[in-house]
């Protein structure tokens, strides 16, 4: 399983919580890249609930990752 920013950035609007064969459906329908579809089907179990992307890749960076504190400059 390969994860980018790019390939993950795909599932932010998912239907969240979605179980992996949902995840599955909304990347086809979607328009996803294949590779997308290949990483979802290698999840470990379909009867899963996945609440965010965070539970499918956990190296996901949030937006509270890129924090800037504009007091600073």
């Amino acid at each position: 399983m390969f994860w980018t920013l790019e390939l993950a950035s795909y599932l932010e609007d998912a239907p969240w919580p979605a179980t992996k064969d949902e995840l599955i459906d909304y990347a086809i329908r979607s328009g996803c890249p294949i590779t997308l579809v290949e990483n979802l089907q290698e999840l470990d179990d379909e009867d899963d609930t996945y609440e965010s992307i965070e539970d499918v890749w956990p190296d996901y960076l949030t937006a509270d990752d890129f924090y800037f504190n504009e007091d600073e400059y």
